[in-house]
């Protein structure tokens, strides 16, 4: 559309029609001071700060709200707008208390500075205060509302970024409040603890709660969460070295803009924990103590080395890290590789699903990776399966609530359990568990009958349709819903909303952990191509990824079958150009997974394990089976932050930094890569985990050293094209898709991709020994196995119990009422939990929250390979139920 032209303060400038006078003023650089504006949130007038005058009619208007017309001679700072602004901060001063010597905004109360810029001081007006109390109950918020401008900006970011809808204006004039329904506490309302509020609140009526101190951080700095998958950008506030406030960091071209989650905003208080590692710790007489870096790196090289020796490459392995940083896991495959010579070499996403993951990359010919969440707010359709993101992910699910509701994209949800994404479905599918393949397989069997397929994507992208829908043919929808429990009429629904559309697919862990994970994948994967739905922007898969560079760990190589930049171990042609950069000659074998691992400890054929940034023993299934395995083993090291369950069991611990405490890079699930430098020193004597490794290195006797990371990245960019941008170290970038599939070559060029063959399923049989089913999973509150949530005081503060969920049916049956003790036990194990009955959960099936009580849920599950046909899964289990106690 052809541009208009104004003129502001006598500047002339232009900006596209519909644009406001406020956008267009900023956009050209003129400042208009506003206290209710976001660039995310949608206009409202409210605290009219943002006045102008038209020169020709005289009105003065809100710029905010107001549009910029053709010719319009706008004065932002004229003697009039002054009077009016300067009254405005008179009278919102008048109704504020005299305390910002004790706020904890300080100096960064946009009140205040606005005052300061218009030289306000004293007021001139009796003071009007109201106050409220603090309202302090739960561990991470306080609200004082008598420093409240309404300004809305909580209000607004509730409804409108992350779409929970807990607070909205209450009462009316000098009454008028932001709150829940019926004033009840944020602990008894929807809210999710997210701090989005608190972020945009101008002055200090909202803020983080902080037993450890009060007041403006002495420095705030930039980085990336070390959280989840998504890689939300993050600005940290410190003091004396220690971290006290995280904020998003509003940045409009990052992942997460100004949201963040309960994780994200409150339960770093972990990295000040008295449980930080501060020293190297060496085993002697059976007990741990404090050792030089000298004295520890020189007992860690001389054993991996001798035991290498004794018993060859294959009895030494690494188990790197999902949390560590792109160069720290390169380094750390490196030495597996180089200096031990074992691709014995994984890392703590392998219980994430990367074996399902890995098929689909391998029939994709290494396309598709890069996925921006942004994108999903555009779609066609989304298609969430196996996923709760408002609990793993909550900053997806934020993309997903404005897409339904903002903008009336069809979504739909299938799960066992009605998660907080059905409220914004089009369509819920309530499956039974393992049952997600015979779901999706009955849907293209629709579609196919109704010929509603991509004729043209198909033909052109694909090969083995015939047969594909041979087999649909012979689907019988009757005995699909056998399996799944789903009516063929709400089948029918579904396929009505799928028809015609390109569809966004949101897989999660109830797929990649699942039994049929790999049958499930194969069958989106040929209902994506059936649809046209691979390839190009808001349509395809969307992984949701636990932490936060799962992806970057596997590119780097942290992985037994692949080298750096997921290139094939197998190829001969691969291989040996990596042989001629690192001047080794590598084994052409796969290397042990981290199940293989500990299935050679309990043999005694794995002789020495180095873990890095992981707890198996607590993140794992069966931690005691574990525990008996590295009891086997004759040399364990651990490099982590905390002392964690499998520190206690090493015979030399490095204290490594935390991601705030050190520089380096992450790959987020999008495929984003996003370098960030340190925030703080680490405590003690710890060290970043690639100068722990760049040391290691020298003690074993490797001539190259790196001495800095950008000597990493440079090594990186040359020898992994996937990271060609890496080296020049900006803030962000992505990673560079390469494909062998002719889908992603303009000119026709390439491998087709092949429809998956269709194999009928049974459903499951019962158990009578071990009657319900139980579906483990997580809160918004933990990440993963909760090792470092758990040591969030805030989490602790909050009195998580962890309980086990149970249907109104089978707790009448089971004779429970809310909060009974009960004994949950599977053929593997027992745990115990209080009750919580739940109406919206089908009979049959209990829900167990993961990370609480050392998470001793992975009691209850098989320690076995995932994506194997035989393997049960991780994701549920066969277990009764029995009540502890009268």
């Amino acid at each position: 559309m052809e541009e208009i032209s104004l003129t502001i303060n006598g500047k002339n400038i232009s900006c596209a029609p519909g644009t406001s006078i406020l956008n267009a003023a900023l956009q050209n650089g003129i400042k208009i001071p506003t206290l209710c504006h976001h660039p995310n949130l949608e206009p409202v007038g409210a605290c009219r700060l943002c006045l102008v005058e038209d020169e020709k009619s005289g009105r003065i208007m809100a710029s905010c709200v107001t549009p910029a017309s053709p010719n319009m001679v706008i004065h932002t700072d004229s003697p009039t707008i002054k009077e009016h602004r300067i009254n405005i901060i008179r009278l919102m001063m008048a109704n504020h208390p005299e305390s910002c010597i004790v706020c904890s905004q300080g100096n960064r109360c946009e009140l205040r500075q606005i005052a300061a810029e218009l030289g306000v001081g004293q007021i001139g007006l009796y003071p009007m205060p109201h106050y409220t109390g603090l309202e302090a109950a739960n561990p991470f918020i306080i609200r004082d509302l008598s420093k409240c401008i309404l300004c809305g900006k909580c209000i607004r970011a509730d409804h409108e970024l992350v779409v929970v809808g807990a607070i909205d204006y209450n009462l009316r004039g000098f009454k008028s409040r932001p709150a829940t329904v019926h004033e009840m506490p944020l602990e008894k309302s929807d809210c999710t603890f997210c701090g989005t509020c608190v972020s945009l609140c101008p002055t200090g009526a909202l803020s983080l709660k902080n037993t450890r101190y009060v007041g403006s951080p002495q420095k705030e700095s930039s980085t990336i969460c070390g959280f989840c998958g998504v890689g939300c950008s993050l600005v940290m506030g410190s003091v004396d070295g220690q971290i006290v406030e995280v904020n998003p960091s509003h940045k409009q071209d990052t992942v997460n803009r100004s949201t963040l989650c309960v994780r994200g905003h409150f339960t770093h208080d972990f990295l000040n924990v008295p449980e930080r590692l501060t020293s190297p710790l060496v085993r002697t007489d059976g007990d741990l103590s404090p050792a030089t870096w000298d004295e520890a790196l020189e007992l860690v090289a001389q054993s991996l080395i001798a035991i290498k020796r004794k018993n060859g490459p294959q009895s030494v392995a690494f188990l790197g890290s999902s949390k560590c940083t792109n160069e720290e896991n390169y380094l750390f495959q490196k030495m597996a590789r180089v200096i031990l010579g074992t691709n014995n070499v994984d890392n703590g996403s392998y219980g994430s699903g990367r074996a399902i993951i890995s098929r689909i990359n391998e029939k994709q010919g290494g396309g598709c990776r890069i996925a921006p969440v942004a994108d999903l707010e555009q779609s066609e359709m989304i298609f969430v399966i196996g996923a709760n993101p408002a609990e793993s992910v909550p900053v997806v699910s934020y993309y997903l609530k404005r897409a339904s509701r903002k903008n009336g994209i069809p979504l739909i949800v299938a799960d066992p359990r009605k998660t907080a994404l059905v409220a914004f479905s089009s369509l819920w599918l309530p499956l039974a568990p393992h049952s997600d393949y015979a779901m999706i397989s009955g849907l293209a069997a629709i579609l196919y009958k109704r010929k509603s397929y991509d004729k043209d994507f198909i033909s052109q992208f694909t090969e083995g349709f015939d047969r594909y829908g041979e087999d649909l043919s012979s689907f019988k929808l009757k005995g699909v819903s056998r399996v799944t429990g789903l009516d063929v009429e709400l089948m029918e629904r579904a396929a009505d909303l799928i028809e015609g559309k390109k569809i966004a697919f949101v897989i999660g862990h109830g797929i990649l952990q699942q039994r049929h994970g790999i049958l499930s994948m194969d069958a989106l994967v040929n209902l994506a191509l059936m649809t046209g739905s691979l390839g190009g922007e808001g349509k395809g898969l969307y992984f949701l990824t636990m932490e936060n560079n799962q992806m970057g760990a596997w590119d780097m190589g942290t992985i037994p079958d692949f080298l750096p930049g997921r290139q094939s171990l197998h190829n001969d042609l691969i291989r040996k150009n990596w042989e001629q950069n690192w001047e080794v000659k590598l084994s052409p074998n796969p290397g042990l997974n981290t199940i293989r691992m500990i299935e050679e400890a309990e043999k005694g054929n794995l002789k020495a394990l180095y873990v890095m940034g992981e707890n198996p023993l607590r993140s794992l299934p069966q931690p005691e089976r574990i525990s008996n395995a590295f009891k086997n083993l004759e040399f364990l090291v651990v490099q982590d932050i905390l002392a964690t369950e499998t520190t206690l069991m090493a015979d030399v611990v490095l204290p490594g930094a935390a991601f705030s405490e050190k520089g380096g890079s992450f790959t987020n699930m999008e495929g984003r890569i996003q370098s960030f430098e340190p925030v703080v020193a680490p405590p003690g004597e710890a060290k970043p985990d690639w100068e722990i490794l760049d040391l290691l290195f020298a003690k074993m006797g490797y001539s190259k050293r790196y001495s800095s990371l950008g000597k990493i990245k440079a090594e990186i960019s040359d020898l992994v094209p996937v990271y060609s941008a890496l080296e020049r170290n900006e803030e962000q970038t992505w990673i560079k898709e390469s494909s062998n599939s002719r889908l992603f070559h303009i000119q026709g060029e390439g491998e087709p991709i092949d429809f998956s063959p269709v194999i009928k399923t049974e459903p499951e049989r019962s158990d009578e020994d071990y009657p319900l089913k139980a579906i483990l999973g997580s809160l918004r509150y933990h990440l993963g196995s909760g090792t470092r949530t758990a040591h969030s005081v805030r989490i602790k503060d909050f009195a998580l119990k962890g309980e086990v969920e149970i249907s109104l049916e089978d707790g009448a049956a089971l004779k429970l009422k809310e909060g009974d003790q009960v004994r949950i036990s599977s053929a593997h194990g027992s745990i115990s939990r209080k009750v919580m009955l739940k109406a919206d959960l089908r009979p049959g099936l209990i829900f167990i929250p993961m990370a609480f009580h050392n998470n001793d849920v992975m009691n209850l599950i098989e320690l076995t390979q995932l994506g194997e046909t035989n393997s049960p899964g991780w994701k549920e289990c066969q277990v009764r139920v029995e009540k502890i106690g009268d």
